[in-house]
């Protein structure tokens, strides 16, 4: 993780419906940045060697419909987490990470007075 340019933001209940361009498959999103998001519990018959996958991202009330690239797999058993940067990434789902990404009050080191 210390190679990101931007941080990952652990989610709970966002959902992903990924095209590889053969089939069509659900899964959980675990993670997401500004130009990335992880996706878990994926079956392992997705083809994750492809250069590009079709995602739908939901969660919030707001769907995402993205083209990403994906960057890493990992399987365990009957189901694999992949990694992907997305590319061309919407205004909507920059604006959407900005809104949910844990804020640093004092950036600067100094001290934040009222």
């Amino acid at each position: 993780m210390g190679k990101r340019a931007y941080q990952r933001v652990e989610v709970q209940d966002f959902y992903v419906d990924v095209s590889d361009g053969v089939g069509f498959f659900p899964g959980a999103v675990s993670d997401i940045s500004r130009f990335g998001v992880g996706m878990t519990d994926l079956p392992k018959r997705i083809n994750e060697t492809v250069e590009r996958m079709t995602v739908v991202v939901t969660g919030q009330g707001k769907t995402f419909k993205m083209v990403v690239k994906p960057k890493w797999s990992d399987q365990n058993g009957l189901r694999k987490k992949i990694g992907c940067e997305i590319i061309n990434t919407p205004y909507t789902w920059t604006d959407f990470v900005l809104r949910i990404e844990p804020r640093e009050d004092n950036r600067s080191g100094n001290e934040i007075t009222m």
